[in-house]
């Protein structure tokens, strides 16, 4: 007696509407689809909102409402329709999964000023402004979920990743910021910073044998990821079960920072 448990843990997303970034392919359309098998409408933030029939089929497919709208992260008016376009079908935004992100590397001693513009811009500005947006929304609902998918490299140094590891740090502290600041809006602000994980946009890399071994090398639990141990963390932070997490950078690096 007096042990019994008093809830069960609630991991639905049913009746939420989750608004994903980069949701096209990736860890983006890996967020889209495990949020709508949790119970979630889905908007689609798409730099081509029509190249992602297969992925609005999928979510139709379950039994969940779906719209796929134009969002360039680097352009602030697309930013503002997106949100306005999401508000205007589903009436609110319970969930935004920022997942848009830039990385072209180069030693430090050899990054051109494009490329840092670019980083910083999508990064950093992009994710901002874009959380702005939605949390303006949430603000006015008294109620939201904001889930930043940062990397490893907020924490750990990656050698000719200086300016996207700088931009991953930002991402961290500005969500620790905003969780300070709207917490008493009955928001969470949180990050879940993953190591490698295969994907289209990784494999090239870590196709190279050598990289390969070299990254493994890192990862005390032996292994790559792949886009289900990062859902399933960003599935639990936009839950009820995380109703009292916020200002969390949740790392899933198979220990790398801690090795």
């Amino acid at each position: 007696m007096g042990n019994e448990l008093k809830h069960a843990p609630d991991f639905s997303l049913a009746g939420k509407v989750t608004f994903v970034t980069g949701a096209s392919r990736g860890i983006g359309r890996a967020c889209a689809l495990a949020c709508a098998a949790a119970g979630s409408d889905i908007v689609l933030g798409l730099r081509d909102s029509a190249a992602s029939a297969e992925l609005i089929g999928e979510i139709r497919e379950m039994g969940r409402k779906v719209l796929p709208v134009r969002l360039d992260l680097s352009k602030r008016a697309d930013i503002d329709a997106s949100v306005a376009e999401a508000i205007a079908m589903f009436e609110r935004i319970d969930v935004l999964v920022n997942n848009v992100g830039v990385a072209p590397g180069n030693l430090a001693e050899d990054v051109v000023e494009a490329d840092l513009d670019e980083i910083l811009n999508v990064n950093v500005k992009g994710t901002f402004l874009m959380t702005q947006a939605v949390g303006r929304q949430m603000i006015a609902q008294k109620a939201g979920r904001i889930i930043s998918i940062s990397s490893q490299a907020g924490t750990v140094t990656l050698r000719g990743e200086a300016i996207y590891c700088t931009s991953k740090a930002a991402i961290n502290h500005l969500s620790r910021c905003l969780a300070a600041e709207w917490a008493r809006h009955g928001i969470t602000v949180n990050t879940v910073a993953p190591t490698f994980i295969w994907t289209d946009g990784t494999k090239p890399a870590l196709s190279d044998k050598d990289f390969y071994q070299r990254t493994l090398g890192h990862i005390p639990l032996g292994r790559i990821g792949d886009t289900d141990d990062v859902v399933g963390a960003v599935v639990f932070l936009a839950s009820p079960a995380a109703s009292l997490i916020t200002g969390l950078n949740l790392l899933v690096d198979g220990g790398w920072s801690v090795a």
